[in-house]
């Protein structure tokens, strides 16, 4: 074996234990202070562990000294305690071992941690710290190796031997040092990362309830605009229907106090019937706008198992969209709503003959926070495609710029109840 492998072979055994700490911090992010503190001390002791007791101790009578490096990533990582520790091991294996003086390794070893406090009062980088023990392990190796290790061999083999060493043990230490430093910025990133999703799922919540209480209120403005409180009829129709939407609200508000996804209540319901509520419900709001509305529905009960508030929230935020799309260039805005239906499911079908969109915004429409109103907020359309697929249906989008679009709204069917 080539000194090169054996080389190669202690780097391997100083390696491992470090990688699967640093892939353990990577893995798991959450790791307090005291159980990084703990894995690294493992680590580190593994790896000390590892090159003493298994690898090659020497090549041609010189001794492969890499096991200072485990020692330098403790002064690097500002573990005072964990470097003593490991330099009592070291003092006592070159003792046995190496036949080392250990006066003279006590000395080499205590100038470390001279040098190691000394900068630490000045706040000096770390990897400044390890750049100096490196000078000074040079200084102390060469002492080694002619009085201690191999004093009686040529000394150009020895200064070959020595220069091998330190740069050895200098490249080895600062790329374990890079790969921790890259280790960490992939912890804090994926913080960062953490911390991000959670501003925009709160975002979106806030979002979510701004956009949905401005439904309810829009229409409650609207009716309100329309009331006449000398007309006993228009107070007795529509104050029930403001009060509706309040009450409605209120129930938005709640859902979305916690953050979480939208709640669904499903009931066994009859979707004809929604359908006529939003008719009567609505009418005087599209004829304020000058749009004809168009229910083509069955005269049957058609039952289905869904939220009826959730439902309505999504037709009256699809009929809201419908009715700012108008064309105000056509002679007639109209709006149809259509109902198919078999035995497995059912289909709402709201067509309008508005504006229409080109193929990029219809791309995009189910987008959160995609938005072509000026002071839209993007989450009225991917609101009701969540609230309908966690129903089990499907909300589907076409349009044609300038002709209109089309809604496609498929619900699963229960069992008629009549």
């Amino acid at each position: 074996m080539s000194y090169i492998e054996i080389i190669i072979k202690n780097v391997i055994f100083l390696l491992c234990p470090l990688s699967l700490y640093l892939l353990y911090t990577i893995y798991k992010k959450n790791l307090s202070l005291d159980e990084k503190d703990l894995g690294f001390e493992v680590a580190v002791i593994s790896s000390l562990y590892f090159i003493l007791r298994f690898s090659t101790k020497s090549y041609q009578n010189y001794p492969i000294l890499l096991f200072d490096i485990p020692l330098l990533l403790c002064y690097y990582k500002k573990r005072t305690a964990l470097a003593i520790f490991i330099s009592l091991i070291l003092i006592t294996y070159q003792t046995i071992i190496l036949d080392i003086n250990p006066f003279f390794l006590a000395l080499e070893y205590s100038c470390y941690l001279i040098i190691y406090s000394i900068f630490s009062k000045k706040r000096l980088k770390p990897i400044n710290v390890v750049n100096n023990f490196i000078i000074i392990k040079s200084f102390t190796l060469s002492l080694s190796v002619f009085l201690f290790i191999n004093p009686t061999e040529a000394f150009s083999n020895n200064i070959v031997y020595i220069f091998t060493i330190i740069i050895t043990i200098y490249f080895v230490t600062n790329i374990i040092i890079s790969i921790f430093v890259k280790g960490e910025k992939i912890i804090e990133l994926r913080c960062d990362l953490e911390k991000i999703e959670k501003e925009k799922e709160l975002r979106s919540s806030l979002f979510k309830v701004t956009h949905e209480i401005k439904n309810p209120i829009a229409v409650c403005k609207g009716y309100l605009d329309m009331l006449d409180i000398n007309d006993n009829k228009k107070v007795r129709k529509y104050i029930p229907i403001v009060k509706n939407e309040i009450t409605r609200t209120l129930i938005l508000m709640n859902d979305f106090l916690d953050y979480t996804k939208i709640k669904i209540e499903k009931e066994e319901m009859d979707i004809i019937m929604l359908l006529e509520d939003l008719e009567c419900y609505l009418k005087d709001l599209f004829r304020k706008n000058k749009i004809k509305i168009e229910f083509n529905i069955p005269d049957e009960d058609v039952y289905i198992n869904a939220d009826y508030n959730r439902l309505k929230q999504v037709f009256i935020n699809i009929l809201k969209n419908a009715i700012e799309a108008k064309d105000e260039k056509k002679a007639e805005n109209k709006i149809t709503i259509s109902l198919e239906h078999n035995s497995e499911e059912i289909k709402i079908i709201v067509e309008d003959n508005g504006i229409g969109m080109d193929e990029n915004t219809l791309n995009k429409v189910s987008e959160m926070f995609f938005t072509t109103k000026e002071k839209g907020s993007g989450l009225g359309i991917s609101l009701s495609k969540e609230i309908i697929e966690q129903q089990g249906g499907e909300l589907l989008y076409n349009s044609v710029k300038s002709k209109g679009t089309k809604v496609t709204l498929t619900l699963p069917k229960t069992t008629n109840m009549s």
